[in-house]
């Protein structure tokens, strides 16, 4: 008889869903189980549920004491993959949020910012791991840090979303400028956009924001989008199958605490950037992003920026060692790029979109900045996709 499972996550949640992919990926290559997806994670709340049936292990990304005591009750093995600290004698696999810290540190570091922040909760011992993290690199780095911390209060509601927001503007905008911002997770980022939006400050220009967890779906559909160092779900779902394989079996266990690596920062539009401690030049980069596909002229940037071609000209050689009219095509041509991965639109609709009246031009400006044609990126891209 197959073993029977109980997989407790909130199907809702990209990472859950990231982490079942991963418990699939090892049940399938090993001992198939006859697994039952509590996909409310009602389970969290009911410890019936523990009991409905006899279980042969379970699974829970959202662990409660009162899970805890039931399965020890029962002699069910439990694997955690809550990002709190261990129970007693439950196996726990969680993100290295240290890591995590270190990423964002490095990320900002990178791109030349002498001045940093993060925004997290003080409340969350993850939040504090992801804190020390970013704060121990720009330590070695030589890099300022600011620190901005509240309770979270457990839930997110409109109201509280509003405060924080007005609270997070009044502390951006005291802040040194430009200056990178790492929040200990995505939401929190979220708020930090929407401060800067309401106080006035460019995104990615004067401040730039980086997230963590990477919920792609919403990243992508922020504006500007937003950076956020990814934890790996997978590998996490992967290996607390694997536990609970050998928990169920009586293998020995390596260890019963296990820090998975993070995957690395996914660099989108809010953190883009290189810090530039220069009003003008970075409102043209504002204007540059958000209209570069939309037939931009130069002409335009210059009246935005409120200075002369010839300075604005010397001030984006200096920081970038590129004009302005480079900045835009470049701009463009990473658009094309999206659109030749993301989609399966013709050449003539990417043209459009990219702000090119005539494919063929946009063809030539592709190859002449990318050395390749868009036909051949695109082939190149599915190629490594199924290679994957």
């Amino acid at each position: 008889m197959r073993p029977q499972v109980l997989l407790v996550f909130m199907m809702f949640y990209e990472e859950c869903n990231a982490m079942l992919r991963g418990i699939a990926h090892f049940e399938r290559s090993h001992r198939p189980w006859q697994a039952y997806i509590d996909d409310e994670a009602k389970a969290e709340t009911d410890p019936g549920w523990i009991r409905s049936k006899p279980w042969s292990g379970v699974i829970s990304r959202h662990t409660t004491p009162a899970m805890v005591k039931e399965c020890k009750l029962l002699g069910i093995p439990l694997v955690d993959l809550s990002d709190t600290e261990p129970y007693e004698g439950v196996p726990k696999i969680r993100p290295d949020n240290h890591a995590l810290g270190h990423l964002g540190a490095e990320h900002f570091m990178e791109r030349g910012f002498r001045k940093v922040g993060f925004a997290g909760f003080s409340n969350c011992a993850w939040a504090h791991e992801r804190r020390d993290g970013f704060l121990e690199a720009t330590k070695l780095g030589g890099v300022g840090c600011e620190v901005f911390e509240v309770d979270y209060p457990g839930d997110l509601s409109p109201a509280w979303d509003q405060e924080q927001t007005a609270i997070l503007a009044k502390w951006i905008s005291g802040l040194p400028k430009p200056i990178g911002v790492q929040a200990c997770n995505d939401m929190r980022a979220f708020q930090i956009m929407a401060a800067c939006q309401e106080a006035g400050i460019l995104v990615p220009e004067e401040v730039a924001v980086l997230g963590a967890n990477d919920d792609a779906i919403r990243c992508e559909l922020s504006f500007p989008p937003l950076s956020s160092v990814a934890t790996d779900p997978f590998q996490s779902g992967y290996r607390a199958a694997e536990t609970l394989h050998k928990l169920m079996t009586g293998e020995p266990l390596e260890s019963s605490y296990v820090r998975i690596d993070p995957r690395g920062v996914v660099s989108r539009q809010s953190s883009d950037v290189l810090a530039v401690d220069d009003r003008n030049v970075a409102a043209a980069l504002s204007y540059i992003r958000e209209h570069a596909c939309s037939g931009l002229t130069v002409d335009e940037v210059l009246k935005h920026a409120s200075a002369s071609r010839s300075q604005l000209e010397k001030k984006f050689r200096k920081f970038f060692g590129r004009s302005p009219q480079a900045e835009i095509r470049r701009v463009q041509v990473d658009r094309i790029k999206q659109l030749l991965v993301d989609t399966d639109y013709p050449l003539k609709r990417i043209a459009e979109f990219a702000g090119f009246e005539h494919t063929e031009y946009m063809s030539v400006v592709f190859k002449r900045l990318s050395r390749i044609t868009p036909g051949e990126y695109r082939r190149r891209h599915q190629q490594n996709v199924k290679r994957g």
